[in-house]
């Protein structure tokens, strides 16, 4: 959800916002369709099955195929389970009741990187090439080779990206 409060951020303080580097994120308020989802999900959860809803909903959309799936599904699992159902259902309202962002990010003019591993399903590809046209001083980066979580798939071209971007703005 880090992109999410990034834009936040942008829209409520822009001047306060030297450089923006979005990850594995969407502009876009939350559709109809996923907020019909989310509510058996959270109802899902306050009855207990935070980790079915885990394990079947949320975990096979998160990652790519390779090497080490399991082993980062598996921390995926530990992180849920370390932050309890609260925080899964905090953070499903929050993302039911987000706002879109596309004209702040129309209207930043600082330097941005929108970074995405390419086989980002919750927020696939047509949401950063939005991203990258609307902001007017951006750089798109792809990751091969992973999912939504390309900072745990491939953390050294995850870093190497950002490293990248911020040496050159």
């Amino acid at each position: 959800m880090g992109g999410i409060v990034a834009m936040e951020i942008v829209r409520l303080a822009t001047d306060r916002v030297e450089k923006l580097a979005l990850m594995d994120t969407n502009p876009r308020a939350e559709a109809d369709t996923i907020k019909a989802l989310r509510g058996p999900q959270m109802q899902a959860v306050r009855d207990g099955k935070l980790r079915e809803i885990m394990r079947d909903e949320m975990k096979p959309n998160y990652l790519a195929d390779g090497p080490n799936r399991q082993e980062i599904l598996d921390l995926c699992m530990d992180m849920a389970d370390d932050l309890g159902p609260q925080v899964f259902l905090n953070q499903s309202m929050a993302l039911m009741g987000r706002r879109d962002q596309q004209d702040t990010l129309a209207a930043y003019a600082g330097p941005a990187m929108v970074l995405t591993g390419e086989a980002d399903i919750p927020c696939p590809m047509d949401r950063h090439d939005l991203m990258h046209a609307l902001l007017k001083n951006s750089r798109l980066e792809v990751i091969l080779g992973a999912g939504h979580l390309p900072v745990l798939e491939q953390p050294e071209k995850t870093t190497a990206a950002l490293r990248r971007w911020l040496e050159d703005t």
